[in-house]
């Protein structure tokens, strides 16, 4: 056999993704949120893109800003387009309509007329941060060279309240006594909150309860055995305090009434509430699934303004203002489609999980995102990305699109299977019955779940209920004796 080059003719197939369906990807899995930010960019690079219709003049043809079809090959419309996207005009409805969910002021954007939902963030006050809240008392307490001291303090003060540092090594830094250090730490512990300024678990409860003219000699004891208190050691709480069972009890549910960590109601991060991104509810012709348009610009192409640029324009202005078009029309067709997908994926969510819309987590079935895709014909990796970082709003609450996902408990009779959620519900709602003389152990827990018909061993019960936050059989015991 010959030794030389040579040219050979192949023919194969292959996935090539071009820069636009990368994007419709992209677009597919972010949130609405998400989604607004990315839009927002998109309308500052993009002349021909419109926010809002709300910029036609009388007269115009409403079909006018309509996007014409794109010039080139439709992609697959499980990923991104299709033949069967809409239009413009599709996505310029009036969202006033009562076919539309309206919860909330922000939900009816720009029928005030001044293009402006009400903006609740304003309504929230600023608590300012701890340190903050302690600085300005600092002012009004000290002055001359103990209030350098307490400002020193103050900054050594976590945000839980706790102040973590040794007092001789402050001194020894700032040159200054320590007993000065230590008279000042006394009146910074005076602030508010009470209980700032502890440098333990045990002297920040000391310090609520002489504010609160409770500090004792037995409610001293106490605190300072906490330990036994946190094991429920009664009987020898009882004699080390001296006090009889009703003194005992008054002095725990006082004590249960004090903060442990008093600086965490301060300089907390403003919350940010989370958004949903799907509505549902029950008509009398079944179940309603709606997109969110809240949160989501209007967005159109604005083809007078194309025809106004493209007149006197030079050939590579053209060519610019082509491009421009096209990512526009794409744009607006690819959101188009990437509403359409959502709410195909969140109907079948609705109709495989009917049971817990109508019952709640007891019904819930086990559900894969192999079972949705191949419900609705579309590939798994797509469901995913539309069920990621998306919530559903619904009568029974706010949640994520992956909780309807979740695995199968086996049944002890039949082929049947129930889904993990409702175990854990049915976990949860043994532990909180529970009687405190009597407190279920994981192996009691897992023969009463095996009795009612669900096949579960007793290290799953465990892997249940500590993620669910719930302690041993030994700790709830303790909690409970404490709570009584």
């Amino acid at each position: 056999m010959a030794l030389g080059p040579r040219l050979d003719l192949r023919q194969s197939q292959s996935l090539v993704m071009t820069p636009q369906l990368q994007q419709a990807i992209k677009l597919l899995a972010l949130s609405n949120l998400e989604l607004e930010a990315y839009l927002a960019e998109a309308l500052e690079g993009n002349p021909l893109l419109d926010a809002t219709p709300g910029d036609r003049e009388p007269g115009d043809d409403e079909g006018g800003d309509e996007a014409p079809p794109s010039d080139g090959p439709p992609a697959d419309t499980d990923l991104a387009l299709s033949s069967e996207a809409g239009t413009a005009d599709d996505l310029d409805v009036d969202f006033a309509e009562e076919r539309f969910h309206h919860d909330s002021a922000s939900d009816s954007v720009g029928l005030s007329g001044d293009g402006e939902g009400i903006d609740f963030d304003s309504f929230a006050g600023d608590d300012g941060t701890l340190y903050d809240h302690l600085l300005a008392q600092v002012g009004e307490r000290f002055s001359g060279i103990e209030a350098m001291v307490a400002e020193q303090i103050v900054a050594l003060i976590d945000e839980a309240g706790y102040l973590r540092a040794d007092l001789a090594e402050l001194a020894q830094r700032l040159g200054v006594p320590l007993a000065l250090v230590e008279a000042v730490l006394a009146g910074v512990q005076s602030f508010d909150p009470s209980g700032v300024g502890g440098r333990d678990l045990a002297e920040c409860i000391a310090i609520q309860a002489r504010e609160a003219d409770r500090y004792d000699p037995a409610m001293a004891t106490m605190i300072a055995h906490l330990d036994l208190v946190a094991k429920g050691a009664f009987p020898q709480l009882k004699r080390i305090c001296g006090v009889d069972d009703e003194d005992l009890a008054d002095m725990i549910r006082e004590l249960r009434g004090y903060d442990p960590k008093p600086g965490l109601r301060f300089g907390g991060t403003a919350t940010q509430a989370v958004v949903p991104d799907l509505y549902v509810r029950q008509t009398a012709k079944g179940w309603a699934v709606e997109v969110n348009s809240g949160t989501l610009p209007r967005l159109l192409v604005n083809r007078r303004y194309y025809t106004e640029l493209a007149k006197d324009a030079a050939a590579k202005s053209k060519a610019w203002l082509s491009e421009q078009l096209a990512g526009a029309n794409w744009l607006v067709r690819a959101l188009d489609q990437r509403q359409r997908t959502i709410v195909k994926v969140a109907s079948e969510i609705v109709k495989q999980q009917e049971g817990f819309f109508l019952h709640g987590v007891a019904h819930m079935r086990p559900l894969t995102l192999r079972q949705v895709a191949e419900a609705i014909g579309m590939h798994e990796s797509t469901v995913s990305r539309v069920t990621s970082n998306k919530y559903l709003s619904c009568a029974r609450g706010l949640f994520e699109l992956k909780y309807f996902f979740s695995s199968g408990i086996s049944a002890t009779e039949g082929d049947g299977a129930v889904s993990a959620e409702a175990v854990k519900s049915r976990i949860k709602a043994m532990i909180e019955a529970e009687d405190p003389k009597a407190i279920l152990s994981d192996e009691t827990i897992a023969q009463k779940l095996s009795a009612e018909g669900h096949d579960i061993a007793r290290r799953t019960v465990v892997k249940y209920r500590e993620a669910m936050g719930y302690g041993s059989s030994v700790q709830r015991r303790r909690q409970k004796a404490l709570a009584g």
